[in-house]
C-alpha cells in the first residue's frame, strides 16, 4: 500500500501501482472523464503511468495550464500520424505544445504542403482520433532508439537521441505512429474532438540558418467543437485587433527595409504615446526613491564576457564592431544591467545609500532571426523600462512589495484587470545549479513568498524555474480576448553582484555583498504597446490617447472656430486638432470614429454663436453641447481620475 497526498493535504491509502486516472477515478466517475493529466512528486506524469511509492499528486483539467498542455502535446503527435499516412516518407523533427495549440516541424521530402492541404489534414487527424487510439509510453535504450528511428531514416530523431543519456529515453505510440518524447500524454486519442490546423512556416532545424529549412504545421485542437467555433470567433477579433494592422491605421510605427528588419520607426503620434508611457512611470518612480541614468548604447565586449551575457546572448547578438584600435571590440548593448553595475562601482557605498535604485529606458540590441520577428512583440532593437535596486539582503521583501505597488497601479490604470502571479524557486533537490548561499536563497524566497502573501496574491509556485542567480516573480496578464501575456517581472540576483564585485560598507564596517533585484514592470515599451493596442483594440484611454479630440466643422465657414476651440483646449493640454477637410460631417464622424479618438466635437452656426461645443464620445454617441470651458474642465477631470486612481 502506498500513501497518496491530494493538494488540500489530505492523505489517501491504495494498493502500489495505483495510477492518476484511477485515482481520480475513486474520487469521481465525472473527474474521471474531465482529467488530463497529473503530476506526481512535482513531476510532469501520464495519466495511465503507475505509481509505486507515496508521492503527493495533482489532477488537471482542461482549465489548467497543464491539462492543456497534455492535451495539446497528443494533438502534436496525432498530427504527426495524420502526416505520416498523408505524405509517407515525411521525416520529424520536433512538435511541442505552446501557449495557444501545438506545432510540428517536418521534412517534406518530395511532398508539398500548402494551406489547401488543411481540410484533408483535420479530417485525417479526427478519423484517427476517433479510433481511441491508446497512448502507450514505453522506457527504450539509447541504442534500440538509434536503431528504431535510424531505420527509419529519421535523421532529425536520431541527431536528438544521440545526445540523450542513456536509461532515460522513452517513446510514445499511437496507432501506427512512435515517437521519441518525454511526455506526458493523453491515456488515448479519444478526448480530441474537434481540430483546426492554422497555418504553416518555415523553421531552421534547431533554429540554426546554416541546417535544413523544415516545414512548421500550426494547429489547435479542443475536446469539444462548441470550443473551436468560439476560438475561430475569437481569431477573427484577434486580427482586427492585430497592433501591426492597427499601428498602421493609427499612423503610431513603421517599418523599412532600408533601416533594416525588426528594427521599428515611431512616428510622431507613436512617440508621443511612448513618451506618456513613459512619463507616467518616471513620476511613479521618483515617488518610490528612483534615480534615473543613462548609459551607452554600446559596451566593451569585455564588460559582456564579466557578466556572462556574453556568453548567453553571443550567438543572438550583433557582432562586435571592431575600432581602429588594434583588438578593440565593442557590442551593441543587449542588457543595461552590467552597466548599472558599473554604476554602483563609480562611488565607494555604504550601507545608508541603500536601497539604491537607478531606473533608466535603455534601448538593447539582439539579433533575432528574420523568421521570428513579429511587429512590435518580437524586434531586434528594444527599450526596457529597467531598473536595478541594490540592497542588503534583509530589504529584499520591502523592496518587493514597492515593485509589486507598481506593477498593480500600472495594471489598474491601464485595465489589466486579469493577470496572474508565478513565483519561481530553486530545485533544493539540485542546489548545485544555482549560485548563492542557503541563507540568502531562503531570505530571497522567504521575501517573495510573504510579499505576495501580504498583497492577498494567490501566487502560483514553481519548483525548480529561478533563474540559476536567483528567484523571481512573474505577473501574466490576460487580455481582453483572454490571451496570456508577460507583463511584469521582479527578480533577485547574487550573480552580477558577484562577477563584479560590488561592495558595500555595513554598519559593522565589513565589507558586504549587495544584492540585486532587476525588474521591468512594462517588459519592453515596444511589446507592451503591441500587446496594449490589441487589449485596447486601439481605444485608448484618454490620457494616452495620441489624439484625444478632433474638432469636426459642418462646412468650411466655420474652420477658423474650430481652430479657436482647438487652441483654447491646447491651452488645458488637451490634444486636440481640426479635421477641416471638405467632406460632409456624416464621413468626417465615420472616419474619427474609426481613427478610435476619445471625442469628437461638431461646431457649426449655433455653436460659433454661443462658444459652445457639440460634444460625441467614442463608442458612446451624443453627449449633447457645452461651453468649450466646461468641456476642457470635464475632459481634465477625467484624465486626472484615470491617471491618479
Amino acid at each position: 500500500m502506498i500513501n497518496i497526498t491530494f493538494p488540500d493535504n489530505s492523505v489517501k491509502t491504495y494498493d502500489a501501482g495505483v495510477t492518476p486516472l484511477e485515482i481520480a477515478n475513486s474520487i469521481s466517475p465525472k473527474l474521471a472523464k474531465e482529467v488530463l493529466a497529473a503530476s506526481v512528486n512535482e513531476q510532469e506524469w501520464d495519466l495511465s503511468r503507475p505509481i509505486t511509492e507515496d508521492a503527493a499528486i495533482k489532477l488537471f483539467k482542461w482549465e489548467d495550464a497543464e491539462g492543456k498542455h497534455a492535451f495539446w502535446h497528443s494533438s502534436a503527435h496525432l498530427l504527426a500520424e495524420a502526416l505520416q499516412e498523408l505524405y509517407p516518407g515525411v521525416k520529424f523533427g520536433i512538435g511541442p505544445a505552446v501557449e495557444t495549440g501545438f506545432y510540428y516541424d517536418i521534412d517534406p521530402g518530395e511532398h508539398t504542403i500548402t494551406a489547401a492541404d488543411f481540410p484533408k489534414i483535420e479530417k485525417k487527424m479526427l478519423e484517427l482520433a476517433r479510433q481511441k487510439s491508446d497512448i502507450v509510453r514505453a522506457d527504450i535504450s539509447k541504442a534500440d532508439a538509434l536503431k528504431m528511428f535510424g531505420d527509419r531514416g529519421e535523421e532529425y530523431k536520431c541527431e536528438l537521441i544521440s545526445e540523450l543519456e542513456d536509461g532515460h529515453i522513452t517513446t510514445y505510440t499511437q496507432g501506427a505512429f512512435t515517437d521519441l518524447c518525454r511526455g506526458p500524454h493523453l491515456p488515448n486519442t479519444g478526448a480530441i474532438k474537434a481540430v483546426k490546423i492554422t497555418s504553416l512556416a518555415g523553421a531552421y532545424w534547431r533554429g540554426d540558418e546554416t541546417r535544413n529549412q523544415l516545414v512548421r504545421v500550426y494547429g489547435i485542437t479542443f475536446p469539444k467543437q462548441k470550443m473551436l467555433d468560439e476560438y475561430l470567433v475569437m481569431l477573427e477579433e484577434a486580427k482586427k485587433r492585430d497592433h501591426r494592422k492597427l499601428g498602421k491605421e493609427m499612423e503610431l510605427f513603421a517599418f523599412s527595409q532600408r533601416v533594416g528588419a525588426g528594427l521599428p520607426l515611431w512616428l510622431p503620434k507613436g512617440a508621443a504615446l511612448r513618451d506618456r508611457l513613459e512619463q507616467f512611470l518616471r513620476r511613479i518612480q521618483r515617488r518610490y526613491g528612483y534615480q534615473q541614468v543613462i548609459t551607452p548604447h554600446i559596451g566593451n565586449k569585455q564588460l559582456y564576457v564579466t557578466s556572462g551575457h556574453y556568453a548567453k546572448y553571443g550567438k543572438d547578438s550583433f557582432q562586435p564592431i571592431h575600432t581602429p584600435e588594434e583588438g578593440e571590440e565593442y557590442l551593441l548593448k543587449p542588457m543595461n544591467c552590467p552597466h548599472h553595475c558599473e554604476i554602483f562601482r563609480a562611488a565607494p557605498r555604504s550601507y545608508r545609500d541603500l536601497p539604491l535604485r537607478l531606473a533608466e529606458f535603455g534601448t538593447v540590441y539582439r539579433y533575432e532571426q528574420s523568421g521570428e520577428l513579429h511587429g512590435l512583440t518580437r524586434v531586434r532593437g528594444f527599450t526596457q523600462d529597467d531598473a536595478h535596486i541594490f540592497c542588503a539582503p534583509d530589504q529584499i521583501k520591502d523592496e518587493f512589495l514597492k515593485v509589486m505597488d507598481i506593477i498593480f497601479y500600472i495594471f489598474k490604470a491601464l485595465k489589466f484587470e486579469n493577470y496572474e502571479a508565478q513565483i519561481s524557486l530553486r530545485d533544493p533537490a539540485h542546489k548545485e545549479k544555482y549560485i548563492g548561499t542557503d541563507e540568502n536563497w531562503h531570505l530571497a524566497e522567504t521575501a517573495i513568498i510573504e510579499a505576495c502573501q501580504e498583497k492577498g496574491i494567490n501566487a502560483r509556485t514553481e519548483l525548480g524555474e529561478a533563474a540559476f542567480y536567483g528567484p523571481k516573480l512573474d505577473f501574466m496578464v490576460k487580455d481582453a480576448l483572454g490571451r496570456r501575456w508577460q507583463l511584469g517581472t521582479i527578480q533577485v540576483d547574487y550573480n552580477l553582484p558577484e562577477r563584479f564585485d560590488l561592495e558595500y560598507t555595513g554598519a559593522d564596517n565589513a565589507k558586504h555583498r549587495p544584492v540585486m533585484i532587476h525588474r521591468a514592470p512594462f517588459g519592453s515599451m515596444e511589446r507592451f504597446v503591441a500587446v496594449l493596442l490589441e487589449h485596447t483594440a486601439g481605444r485608448f484611454p484618454l490620457w494616452l490617447a495620441p489624439d484625444q479630440v478632433v474638432v469636426l466643422p459642418i462646412s468650411e465657414k466655420f474652420n477658423d472656430y474650430a481652430r479657436e476651440v482647438a487652441a483654447e483646449l491646447d491651452k488645458h493640454d488637451i490634444r486636440a486638432f481640426v479635421d477641416d477637410r471638405n467632406e460632409k460631417i456624416g464621413k468626417k464622424i465615420r472616419d474619427n470614429e474609426l481613427r478610435r479618438i476619445p471625442y469628437l466635437v461638431i461646431v457649426g452656426e449655433k455653436e460659433a454663436q454661443n462658444g459652445e461645443v457639440s460634444v460625441r464620445k467614442q463608442g458612446q454617441g451624443d453627449q449633447g453641447s457645452m461651453k468649450i470651458a466646461n468641456f476642457a474642465e470635464q475632459l481634465t477631470k477625467e484624465v486626472n481620475e484615470m491617471i491618479n486612481q
